[in-house]
């Protein structure tokens, strides 16, 4: 395609494989990068971290990942665009120069920060969830607002090798490139719901090429140890081709990309981003080659008037015990197993699951209809307190069933967990404020 900007997706989430965005940055021609690693819990529990080591707080597979692709990219003149900096892109982007430094390489980074709002928010705001304020689901530690192409424009026209940010939308690491590349104004309604809907497909990497569309026997997709991860070749009015490299395992056709494209998509009508609000109603996806499709027809409205924010709040620790019973009537059993726990901890716990791994853990119930008589099963039993030693009380109880029945239990462990709770706001966009400082060798 001439006059076009490729776009490759080396990450879908914070522990996606490593390879592939090697095999991108060696052999995609691409121009630009871009690597998804920051979900709403993510970056709350980078938040975390950041409390605890000031200096940290960014991604913790941030080294890895630019070991190996800081020289690919400086040969290749791939620029990365990446949410790595998680809660601290600042420290991110130190740590990224400081590793150029013994790679002997020189390296651009622009950091975006401003998502923080942590300060910004009201007691009394609503949460989107529920509708109660703030000030009811707990101590507060995080707040990120969810920033977009305008703010990340700065970073872009800065040069950088790589854009590093912290909350930004998923979509907008694709669309911001190619808003800068062509020049496409804030307004423009149409090419920038076209850009955000080659973001999304791109986003989850590994899921558009079939990682999650593949089910053995009904859906078969072949080389999956070896999933290539997909680009898009854009032109300038937004339309795109999207492949994958030669050689690697996986497929796109337009089933993939349909799944893809409505995933997490509450309105296909109005999905609604801090650069546009996109209809992908009208959106056609035609297979052109093998593993080759082209995209066309989103339109847009105007953006929202506020940013969404994820909130993260302390929600107590989760204590959790789990033990197997194999053999026959192995589910009679851990159901004996499961009750004598609930007993003994009967008013103890607000919340307290009951679980047999491999028969009611997924479903309340479980299935009808045919011989469904599993040789096998796990007990799981998890509940949660403000207090942890209450909580380690579960692990402790499950673990107790070993000598005190049923018969046959083994293979048990135990767990005691601080848990982070996430729920979302909305906050005025004129009052978020993003910062781009740039860091160099």
């Amino acid at each position: 395609m001439a006059d076009t900007v490729r776009i490759g997706c080396g990450a879908g989430f914070q522990g996606d494989r490593l390879e592939p965005a090697l095999v991108l940055a060696e052999h995609g021609k691409l121009d630009y990068l871009m690597l998804e690693c920051l979900g709403e819990r993510t970056v709350a529990l980078a938040q975390l971290r950041k409390l605890h080591e000031p200096n940290h707080g960014y991604d913790s597979l941030l080294d890895r990942r630019m070991t190996g692709l800081l020289p690919l990219i400086k040969r290749n003149g791939v620029r990365v665009v990446t949410n790595m900096g998680a809660a601290n892109p600042l420290a991110g982007a130190a740590a990224i120069v400081a590793l150029a430094k013994t790679l002997g390489l020189k390296v651009r980074v622009a950091a975006l920060t401003g998502d923080d709002v942590l300060d910004l928010l009201e007691p009394s705001q609503k949460v989107l969830e529920t509708g109660e304020s703030l000030s009811s689901v707990g101590s507060l530690f995080s707040a990120n607002a969810y920033l977009g192409v305008e703010a990340m424009l700065p970073a872009l026209e800065s040069g950088a090798d790589i854009i590093l940010t912290g909350r930004v939308a998923d979509p907008s690491l694709a669309l911001a490139p190619l808003a800068h590349r062509f020049g496409w104004a804030l307004d423009d309604q149409d090419r920038f719901a076209r850009g955000t809907v080659v973001g999304h497909l791109l986003e989850c990497a590994g899921q558009l090429t079939g990682g999650y569309f593949a089910d053995p026997g009904k859906k078969d997709v072949a080389g999956m140890a070896n999933l290539g991860f997909p680009f898009a070749d854009v032109d300038a009015d937004g339309n795109a081709q999207l492949s994958k490299v030669a050689g690697t395992g996986g497929t796109i056709n337009r089933m993939t990309a349909t799944e893809q494209l409505l995933y997490e998509v509450t309105d296909p009508f109005a999905y609604l981003t801090p650069d546009i609000t996109a209809d992908f109603s009208a959106v056609e996806i035609a297979e052109t080659a093998p593993d080759t499709i082209s995209v066309t027809g989103a339109r847009g409205k105007p953006r929202p008037a506020t940013l969404k924010v994820s909130v993260g709040y302390h929600a107590g620790y989760i204590g959790e015990g789990e033990i197997s019973y194999g053999g026959e009537n192995c589910v009679a059993r851990a159901q004996l197993g499961g009750e004598i726990v609930a007993e003994r901890l009967r008013g103890q716990f607000q919340e307290l699951r009951v679980d047999i791994l491999g028969l009611s853990s997924l479903h309340t119930r479980p299935m009808s209809g045919g011989d469904f008589s599993p040789y096998e099963v796990r007990l799981r039993v998890a509940g949660r307190s403000a207090d942890r030693e209450m909580a380690a009380r579960i692990g402790e109880e499950v673990e107790a069933l070993y000598t005190n029945g049923p018969a046959g239990g083994g293979g048990a462990r135990k767990s005691t967990q601080e848990q982070i709770g996430i729920v979302s706001c909305l906050i005025a966009r004129e009052t978020v404020k993003p910062q781009v400082t740039v860091f160099e060798t």
